[in-house]
């Protein structure tokens, strides 16, 4: 805050304009000036403060709010002699309110978890707690709180504990579990009807389940275990604490998922869980679904726990396949969603027996596959009353989808012959109700014999379907042919009569994007078969505004032409390409004549985005020296775009989308399209200036793939990198500048990449180089997944060039004057990396980080080792609480493990390792 200290009058005044405001505008500003409240080091004191005044429930639910945001990201802010001081304050705060809401009770329950478990100085800080609150009944709920979220914390993300202290906390918790659980008994065991009490018991037992620190031989035995079943068995329990205590079994077998070291937990649960059947049919009669999908869940995490034993041992001991059992007789359940969540469990099931490869083995789980296969084909159907088409993206689309996924994955089980037969099954029923059926099943049941007849009867049935059928049928059939193009390029006498059906469909609203898309299927699969129809698509293509599509189904058939385009003969490709463009560039010029005559700006994507599809799938074979067939078309569009560029070039949604389509232009000609580069390169210059959007730097990265390696161009090149330099730098350079402009970091390394892979010795010659690295250097630590991997690999990239000896002639320049770079920044560089990997990064960045510090290595291994060692006695040694982070042996260890690799991947998993240790 930059005025000072707030007064407390004010922030509770933002704090009622935060909840009661009716103008948004105002909520909006309180949300603000709070949020910045939160940053700064007055937080800690006012939300003290208003706690202990506790006027109101908001005032005190953004104050535990608050302290437990500092606890978590600012804890540092606090010098080591006032934590006993906040954690007694805390403790009382629970104590003083714990009345007064639940959620502000689970705010600071979460405080003071956090700060036990970052306060070193707080030694068996459960052992305290139970021993201060638990003879206390009033105190009992909040307590109960803070030991659920206590190991639930353990590993959140938002802490940096780091690994060492994270081991002495689990630990310690493993050392008083048994002292939690008594605790939890007790509470059970008093808690009579209060259902409340009861679920806060098991949600507290989950947790510790979950953290993994519960002895087995005494959790198998206790009485605990016992209730949980009860409640589970009891007709009349109610939703709440049926949920809390599912959760708390689930929790349970997920944490045995290594059944041979829990054994005697593992036979209990095993137990427990098939006491369930009879009460899972209760829940059925009286239509609860609630409980119904939980005991699905119970089922599943059961046979997920038990796999492995199912797989080795089918039928013995806990390969008891009572598991199956129960999954299948919720499959049989009439609603969808039962079933679906155990389809994890059937994926894995299926990979496991397809690795193992035993046919004993898939005999025994054969008769359970088919049973699925039948209940889920059930599941399928359309009901007969269901009106119009299907959505694909509703719930019930996206079941479908799953089931077609699931069945590809365990039909290997089944065997095609029977595959076959049950598919002659699916034919003979009336298309009515099965249609949908089969378009979840037809392509998996018969993957395992491409070539069999039934395919072709198949299509040769669904081809002839009258249009007096159920739009919901007619659409799934012309689904159906769509995916069905391997088969049609089998049997290329089936190509008329598809056509004639799909484009029945295409002339019909609620059919046309389906059809459309099926088509764009069949020419990208039969891309030969469909030249002679070539004509036909042209028409479609001039007609496309004719037919009701979607935008995504339109650009599709485009797509679909334009790869049949590519097949026919060269000297015809010109003229079919310039007719299959007429209909854009007319459009676009006719928007640029009524945008100038009205003054007003008219939105040109639809007919950019067309043109982009048209160019990114035109790829004739071009043999060596032959002039490209579409060079000449795209010239002469070329001012079309440019002047569409110059009308919207403030508009960054349509100058992305231009750029798009001159990115795939110069794509689709390569070196032909060498006149346009000058002309090209000048207008993004210029614009660029005045407007920087970042799609200029991705173009220009293009740009330099395709002519960087023509001696002629590379100065000119070197020239637009140096204009576009300018104002990205001046974007960057802002306070927030790259956490802001994440894209235009991201384009401006693919830019300079293209650089280094196909010109280094320009680059690294020029004046530019330096601010470019001292760029990436301080973008390493932007944590956005596409723009640091551009500057990693941009980093990485230019250091392998010195030391890729390739036999060219300017191998030796490239070293030297990589070589001068790392004399001046490579320090630096290391620095900043594995800084960036302990505080800033997460951990999927590290490969790429990894590989940087590997060439920086193989470069000059002994002048690394140096500045590793230099970084490594530069990291802090202790946390904020005063845990210790790191040992001498620690770093020692690291040191040596980096420095004496063989590989990158060594590297990597070192960094891996070290890393966690400030996590």
């Amino acid at each position: 805050m930059e005025g000072g200290k707030p007064t407390l009058p004010l922030v509770y005044q933002a704090v009622q304009a935060l909840y009661h405001d009716p103008d948004p505008a105002g909520k909006e500003r309180a949300s603000v000036w709070l949020g910045e409240l939160q940053r700064s080091m007055y937080a800690w004191e006012i939300s003290d403060q208003l706690l202990q005044l506790k006027q109101d429930v908001e005032s005190c639910y953004f104050a535990a709010q608050t302290m437990k945001m500092k606890i978590q990201t600012s804890f540092y802010e606090l010098p080591p002699e006032t934590h006993t001081s906040l954690r007694d304050s805390l403790l009382s705060h629970i104590q003083n309110l714990k009345e007064l809401s639940p959620i502000i009770v689970t705010q600071l329950a979460l405080a003071i978890a956090d700060l036990a478990l970052q306060m070193a100085s707080w030694k068996g800080c459960v052992h305290t707690l139970i021993e201060k609150y638990s003879n206390d009944v009033s105190s009992m709920p909040f307590l109960i709180e803070i030991l659920t979220v206590l190991p639930e914390e353990v590993h959140s993300r938002s802490l940096r504990i780091g690994a060492n202290r994270r081991t002495e906390i689990i630990e310690d918790l493993a050392y008083y579990s048994t002292t939690v659980v008594t605790l939890l008994v007790t509470c059970a065991e008093k808690s009579g009807h209060d259902e409340k009490m009861l679920i806060k018991v098991f949600r507290c037992l989950g947790s510790w389940f979950n953290l993994g620190v519960l002895d087995n031989n005494f959790m198998a035995s206790n009485q605990l275990l016992m209730i949980l079943f009860q409640v589970l068995q009891r007709d009349e329990t109610s939703t709440n604490l049926h949920e809390a205590a599912s959760d708390c079994v689930c929790s349970a077998l997920y944490g045995i998922e290594n059944v041979a070291i829990h054994m005697p937990l593992a036979m209990q649960l095993f137990q427990g869980v098939l006491s369930l059947e009879t009460a899972y049919h209760m829940a059925v009669a009286r239509e609860d679904l609630d409980k119904v999908l939980n005991y699905c869940r119970i089922f599943t995490e059961l046979s997920e726990t038990f796999l492995e034993m199912t797989v080795r041992t089918p039928g013995q001991g806990m390969g008891d396949l009572r598991t199956l059992e129960l999954l299948l007789i919720c499959a049989g359940h009439p609603q969808y969603e039962v079933v679906e969540i155990s389809f994890n469990f059937w994926y894995r099931l299926g990979e496991n027996l397809y690795k193992m490869n035993d046919p004993a083995l898939h005999r025994v789980f054969k008769p359970y596959i088919q049973r699925l296969l039948h209940s889920l084909a059930r599941h399928c159907q359309l009901d007969p009353d269901h009106e119009g088409v299907p959505e694909d993206t509703d719930d019930f689309g996206e079941f479908r989808m799953r089931v077609s996924d699931l069945v590809k994955d365990v039909i290997f089980l089944v065997g095609s012959m029977e595959s076959q037969l049950i598919m002659k099954s699916l034919l003979s029923f009336n298309h009515e109700s099965l249609i949908v059926t089969l378009k979840c099943f037809f392509l998996p049941l018969l993957v395992p014999s491409e070539n069999n007849p039934t395919l072709t009867e198949v299509l040769e049935q669904v081809v002839l379907l009258p249009e007096t059928v159920h739009i919901a049928v007619r659409y799934t059939s012309i689904e159906l042919v769509g995916e069905m193009s391997e088969v049609i390029d089998r049997n290329p006498c089936m190509l008329d009569p598809v056509l004639i059906f799909l484009m029945k469909g295409l002339r019909e609203k609620p059919l046309a994007s389906v059809a459309a898309k099926a088509i764009h299927n069949i020419c990208s699969v039969c891309r030969d078969h469909m030249a002679q129809h070539f004509q036909g698509l042209l028409n479609i293509a001039r007609a496309l505004d004719s037919f009701a599509l979607s935008t995504e189904a339109a650009v599709g058939l485009l797509k679909g032409t334009a790869l049949v385009l590519a097949r026919l003969p060269l000297e015809k490709i010109a003229e079919c390409l310039n007719d299959l463009c007429a209909v854009q560039v007319m459009a676009l010029r006719k928007l640029l004549a009524q945008d100038s005559s009205s003054g007003k700006s008219s939105d040109p994507t639809v007919w950019l985005d067309r043109l982009a599809v048209i160019f990114r799938h035109t790829n004739p074979i071009v043999e060596n020296g032959q002039t490209h067939p579409c060079q000449k078309v795209i010239q002469e569009i070329w001012p079309v775009l440019s002047e569409t560029l110059n009308a919207h070039q403030s508009d960054n949604r349509i100058v992305e989308r231009c750029c798009r389509c001159l990115r795939f232009a110069v794509r689709c000609v390569g070196k032909g399209s060498a006149s346009l580069l000058q002309p090209l390169v000048t207008q993004m210059v210029s614009v660029y200036q005045v407007y920087p959007h970042s799609c200029f730097l991705y173009l220009g990265s293009i740009l330099v793939d395709e002519y960087g390696m023509e001696e002629g161009c590379r100065q000119g090149l070197l020239d637009m990198l140096q204009a576009l330099c300018m104002p990205t730098f001046q974007l960057l350079e802002q306070p927030n500048g790259l956490r802001n402009h994440p894209d235009t970091v991201d384009d401006l390394f693919r830019l300079v990449t293209r650089f280094v892979q196909r010109s280094p010795v320009t680059l690294l010659s020029s004046s530019i180089i330096v601010h470019i690295i001292q760029c990436a250097i301080a973008a390493t630590t932007l944590d956005h997944r596409d723009a640091n991997c551009s500057v990693m690999k941009f980093i990485r990239d230019l250091i392998h060039t010195g030391v890729t000896n390739d036999h060219e002639d300017d191998f030796e320049m490239r070293k030297r004057l990589i070589g001068h770079v790392m004399e001046q920044h490579g320090q630096q560089l290391v620095t900043q990396l594995i800084n960036t990997c302990c505080f800033c990064l997460p951990p999927y960045t590290l490969p790429d980080v990894a590989e940087v510090l590997w060439e920086i290595m193989v470069f000059d291994r002994p002048t690394f080792c140096r500045w590793l060692e230099t970084t490594l006695k530069g990291l802090p040694k202790e946390t904020a609480g005063g845990a210790l982070s790191v040992t001498h042996k620690q770093l020692t260890d690291f040191h040596k493990q980096v420095t004496s690799a063989e590989e990158c991947k060594q590297v990597c998993w070192a960094i891996r390792e070290f890393t966690r240790l400030y996590r």
